[in-house]
């Protein structure tokens, strides 16, 4: 177990299979699945394409929840070398945080608010740091590691900080909850840290236990005053009609992390019926926001060629239209309608489009979604809004 657990935390797939027991096949299973499914990478820690992809929406939907906010959030892009940072040997020391690099940006950011506060930095990047080499037994010996990290960093006056710390702790509990078939696996914690600083972590129940997801505290004006060591004045903004230097919230996220939580709350098992046998198939309900590829479009009886031409034009027709699309119809080995339906409910696409020998007559398509599994008639020419308003709503929802 412990083998496992270490594994699956270094990016090679946590897992909890929702209607399946607590035991370690379960957790193998999803492990699996996700490498066959290119969620993961095969053979070594990562995230295969569509992890990536995950990791992608997951960013965009980060960013989406930060400009929700009735205040000025600005995007924010820092180096990855640590400013004045010298490692052991010479070598340049990485960045281990974002939390620096936004810092060095608040005065220069002042004048796009006109000096008035509350407001805050926007940054997705990634961040190192150093781990053992889990191929080399001696733990002495040691790598750099890569993060993907989420950070908002927010200034406001020592009179408010503790309101808006409240306010992203609603905030962010509420999104990372959004997204999760099982809410109430997402959870926080207050914590003080040595200087009696308040915060909250929030975290993710995996399979052998709480994990941290994202951290936020009021770190106080003691990060911007040694940032910029003298003259405080060029610190000071406007809190209605007095002049103060602010305080400062970080709001820290691991996306990776993220990625393994939605991987581990979206594995469900279903009934699946081939003939008269029915079995167990693997479902990955990851949240329409969320899923790497929104349709598939595949081919049933007919004319190959006209069929794969009618594919090859709608393919066109809903990239273009920015719905992110799975030519099955490409795919030259012959299977089964259910070995196609369990496929792409693996890799958690939510609707599959299937184009026959009808659609050739009379413009009739067939809509399979993989959370109902029903399927249903369509015209080839409504697909698109169909789709589009779909994924609208979920955004929205």
């Amino acid at each position: 177990m412990a083998l496992r657990r270490v594994a699956l935390r270094a990016g090679a797939g946590g897992c909890r299979a929702r209607s399946a027991g607590p035991g370690g096949e379960d957790y193998e299973a999803l492990l699996e699945l996700c490498r066959r499914r290119h969620f993961l990478r095969a053979g070594r820690p990562g995230l295969g394409p569509l992890g990536v992809v995950l990791r992608g929406q997951l960013a965009a939907e980060w960013r989406r929840a930060g400009a929700a906010c009735l205040q000025p959030v600005f995007a924010a892009e820092g180096p990855l070398q640590r400013a004045g940072g010298v490692a052991p040997g010479g070598a340049v020391e990485l960045r281990r945080d974002l939390l620096h690099g936004a810092l060095e940006q608040y005065v220069s950011c002042l004048e796009l608010v006109n000096k008035r506060l509350p407001y805050g930095l926007a940054q997705v990047g990634v961040c190192f740091h150093c781990e053992p080499d889990s191929e080399n037994p001696d733990e002495s010996i040691t790598r750099t590691g890569e993060r993907t990290m989420s950070s908002l960093v927010w200034f406001s006056s020592a009179r408010t900080i503790g309101q808006w710390l409240d306010y992203w702790l609603r905030q962010r509990l509420q999104w990372w909850r959004k997204f999760a078939i099982g809410p109430s696996n997402f959870t926080s914690s207050d914590f003080q840290d040595e200087e009696g600083r308040r915060g909250v972590n929030l975290y993710y129940g995996f399979p052998w236990g709480k994990e941290l997801i994202e951290r936020l505290q009021n770190l106080g004006d003691k990060e911007l005053l040694q940032m910029y060591p003298g003259d405080s004045s060029k610190l000071h903004a406007r809190d209605g009609r007095k002049t103060v230097v602010p305080h400062v919230l970080s709001v820290t996220g691991n996306l990776d992390q993220g990625v393994l939580a939605y991987l581990c709350d979206s594995l469900q098992l279903a009934e699946s019926s081939l003939g008269k046998k029915t079995s167990q198939r693997q479902v990955l309900k990851l949240h329409p926001c969320l899923t790497p590829i929104k349709v598939a479009v595949d081919m049933g009886r007919g004319p190959a060629m006209d069929l794969r031409q009618v594919c090859q034009g709608l393919f066109t027709e809903l990239i273009e239209n920015g719905i992110s699309v799975w030519p099955g119809y490409l795919e030259t080995m012959q299977t089964s309608l259910e070995q196609l339906y369990t496929k792409y409910d693996e890799m958690s696409i939510l609707f599959t489009i299937l184009i026959t020998d009808a659609t050739l007559e009379n413009g009739i398509v067939q809509l399979r979604s993989r959370d109902t599994t029903m399927k249903e008639m369509m015209h080839i020419s409504k697909l698109r809004d169909f789709l589009t308003k779909y994924i609208t709503a979920a955004k929205n929802a």
